[in-house]
């Protein structure tokens, strides 16, 4: 299972590219984008967003891997990360209908 940061890397390799190049062209430190790669520093959802746009790659595949890198580290140790997922399902669920009907 591929996380953010092996999408992103595997996007450039794939490409030819050099970090340098990629920091160019998104405006981004390419020791930021190094570290993206290595999933040692989590990318702002704009950041995301311009890797997307960069690579043409599918936008909301790109940031539900984002999301799902965050979701799965915060969790990590935990026992009842089944539980935990299903709660916060429906909560996220609930909140958005507050949200919403605002």
């Amino acid at each position: 299972m591929e996380t953010f940061g092996d999408i992103i890397k595997t996007e450039r390799e794939s490409k030819g590219l050099l970090l340098r190049q990629v920091a160019s062209a998104l405006e981004i430190d390419q020791a930021i984008i190094s570290k993206f790669e290595r999933g040692e520093r989590k990318p702002t959802k704009e950041q995301v967003e311009k890797f997307a746009e960069f690579y043409d790659l599918d936008k909301n595949k790109l940031i539900t891997s984002w999301l799902s890198d965050q979701i799965a580290n915060t969790i990590l140790y935990e026992e009842n990360i089944g539980e935990v997922l299903k709660v916060a399902e429906e909560k996220a669920l609930y909140l958005k209908t507050i949200h919403n009907g605002k």
